[in-house]
């Protein structure tokens, strides 16, 4: 039996979802196979699914509330940090009441328009019973949204290794302890990932950027909040043809 540095106790999946009708039910599935996966070949710990419906008009609270065993923290902000950090809330007070620490809460973000593979949340685990305070993931633009040349471009640019310098919310996990210390998401609508990541890395924090376990994401040019990805998309998409000119 492999002994661990770490117990985790509970692993918290955060989803903030805001007009996610059309993707949500592949994000809930693809996190479904994700937990039976680990439950076939681990220890597991208990595992909770929180979707965070945000400002959402469409049908997205209906599928995250018909979803078998997910939790659903409606929230009214309208920003994503926002949204993350409800989730969160929701899992720590819980499982502290329950009389879990923080520092055996394992917390697992995605977003609603991503799909995660099979072996993340084994991955996840695995980093975080050696050690890791905060696991940085990579993700991947779906082909199926993305026209050839951008894919090409994005695949140029972005390399899917260890030691990778990026910061994506749609892959990213954080001991619970270790984010109540660095002040948590921050209440804004764009880059809460990206100053979570600074603060837990200003306070000597473990730290680990990974190039397994990659999560598919949306290819989109127009997303749901500002500077995200998809309008990184964008301006990739609109340097290409400036230099194709």
């Amino acid at each position: 039996m492999t002994l661990y540095a770490e117990r985790v106790e509970t692993i918290g999946i955060v989803v903030p979802a805001c007009n996610e009708e059309v993707r949500l039910p592949r994000c809930l599935a693809a996190l479904t196979a994700a937990a039976d996966h680990l439950f076939s070949v681990d220890n597991a710990p208990r595992i909770r699914l929180i979707v965070v419906v945000d400002r959402s008009t469409d049908g997205t609270l209906a599928i995250a509330e018909r979803w078998p065993g997910a939790e659903v923290v409606v929230s009214d902000a309208g920003r994503v940090g926002a949204a993350r950090a409800a989730g969160v809330a929701q899992l720590l007070n819980t499982e502290v009441r329950r009389g879990n620490s923080a520092r055996h809460v394992w917390i697992a973000c995605t977003d609603a328009d991503s799909a995660v593979p099979t072996d993340w949340l084994l991955e996840q685990v695995r980093h975080a019973r050696a050690g890791v305070e905060l696991l940085l993931g990579t993700v991947r633009p779906d082909p199926d949204e993305l026209a050839a040349g951008l894919l090409a471009a994005w695949r140029l640019r972005h390399q899917i290794a260890d030691g990778h310098p990026y910061v994506h919310g749609a892959n990213l996990g954080i001991r619970g302890d270790t984010y109540c210390a660095s002040g948590g998401f921050a209440d804004v609508a764009a880059h809460e990932d990206m100053l979570l990541s600074r603060a837990v890395r200003q306070s000597g924090a473990a730290v680990l950027s990974t190039g397994s376990a990659p999560v598919l994401t949306s290819g989109r040019i127009t997303g749901r909040t500002p500077d995200g990805l998809a309008h990184y998309l964008r301006e990739l998409g609109e340097l290409e043809v400036s230099l194709e000119a």
